[in-house]
C-alpha cells in the first residue's frame, strides 16, 4: 500500500501544470508597456489569472517548489502595482486578448500562432536635427545640405516631409523650417491623419483640427503636447511608433522610433527615403 501511495504521488505530480500558467501570463503580459495608459489595469487583469490558475493547481502541486515560489511571486506582485485580489481576469485564448490596435501584442498573437514564444519587436530610429543633420534608421549620420522638400519617410504606414531652407541667404548651410506628416489610414484603428508644423507654428492637432485617430476610447493614434508651442509628440499605437517634433531657436527637429518591419515596408517606386 505505501508503495501504490507513493506511485499515485508521483503521478499527481506530473500533472503539475504551473509552467501552463506561467506561460500564460507571459504570454499574456509581454506586449504591455509600462509608459502606455492601461497598463495597471491590464497587468493585475493577467495577475488574477495567473494567481487563479495556481489556485486550480493548488493541490496537485503541493509538492512542487516552483510552484511555491510562484503562489510567493504572484503577492509580491499584486501588492506592488496595488491591485486587488477580485475583479476581472485576463482570458488565455490569444485570439481574444490580443488587440489588432496594439502592435505589440498584434505581433505577439501572430508568434504564437506560430508557435513561437513572443518577443519584443526591435525598434529603428531616424532624427533629422541641426544643419540639418541626419540620423538615418541604420545609425549612419550625414549631413544633409539640400534645398526644398525632400521625403523622410515614405512607407505603406506613414509620409513624412520636411523642408529646408537656407540659414544665411546664399549659404549651403540649411535648416527645416516645416514638417509634413501622414499617417496612412489602417484597418479600424485610424483614419488618414495629417499634421504640419511650420517655424513658430507647432500645433498640437491634426490639420482638420482633431488631436487623435480612430476610436478615441482605444487612443490609437493621439497627439500630447509636452511643451506649448515648442514639443509635440504623436503616439500611433496600432503601429507601435512615436514621433517626436520640437522647435529648437528658429528651426524644426523631428525623430522617429518606429519598428523595423513597418519601416522597411516600402515599395520600390518608395525608395526616395532620407531615413531609409
Amino acid at each position: 500500500l505505501p508503495s501504490v501511495l507513493r506511485l499515485g504521488d508521483c503521478q499527481l505530480q506530473t500533472h503539475c501544470r504551473i509552467q501552463k500558467c506561467t506561460t500564460d501570463f507571459v504570454a499574456l503580459t509581454s506586449h504591455l508597456n509600462s509608459a502606455l495608459d492601461g497598463f495597471d489595469l491590464e497587468f493585475c487583469k493577467a495577475l488574477r489569472a495567473y494567481s487563479a490558475c495556481t489556485y486550480r493547481n493548488s493541490k496537485v502541486c503541493r509538492g512542487n517548489l516552483v510552484y511555491h515560489s510562484a503562489v510567493l511571486g504572484i503577492s509580491d506582485l499584486m501588492s506592488q502595482r496595488n491591485c486587488s485580489k477580485d475583479g476581472p481576469t485576463s482570458s488565455t485564448n490569444p485570439e481574444v486578448t490580443h488587440d489588432p490596435c496594439h502592435y505589440s501584442a498584434r505581433a505577439g498573437a501572430r508568434e504564437q500562432r506560430a508557435g513561437e514564444q513572443p518577443s519584443p519587436p526591435t525598434y529603428l530610429f531616424c532624427g533629422l536635427f541641426g544643419d540639418p543633420h541626419l540620423r538615418t534608421f541604420k545609425d549612419h549620420f550625414q549631413t544633409c545640405k539640400v534645398e526644398g522638400a525632400w521625403p523622410l519617410i515614405d512607407n505603406n504606414y506613414l509620409s513624412v516631409q520636411v523642408t529646408n531652407v537656407p540659414v544665411v541667404p546664399g549659404s549651403s548651410a540649411t535648416a527645416t523650417n516645416k514638417i509634413t506628416i501622414i499617417f496612412k489610414s489602417y484597418q479600424d484603428c485610424t483614419d488618414q491623419k495629417v499634421y504640419q508644423a511650420v517655424t513658430d507654428d507647432l500645433p498640437a492637432a491634426f490639420v482638420d483640427g482633431t488631436t487623435s485617430g480612430g476610436d478615441g476610447s482605444a487612443r490609437s493614434l493621439r497627439i500630447v503636447e509636452r511643451v506649448s508651442g515648442k514639443y509635440v509628440e504623436m503616439h500611433a499605437r496600432y503601429m507601435g511608433t512615436t514621433v517626436y517634433v520640437r522647435q529648437l531657436g528658429r528651426y524644426l527637429t523631428l525623430a522617429i522610433r518606429m519598428p523595423q518591419e513597418l519601416a522597411m515596408a516600402y515599395e520600390e517606386s518608395q525608395d526616395l527615403q532620407l531615413c531609409v
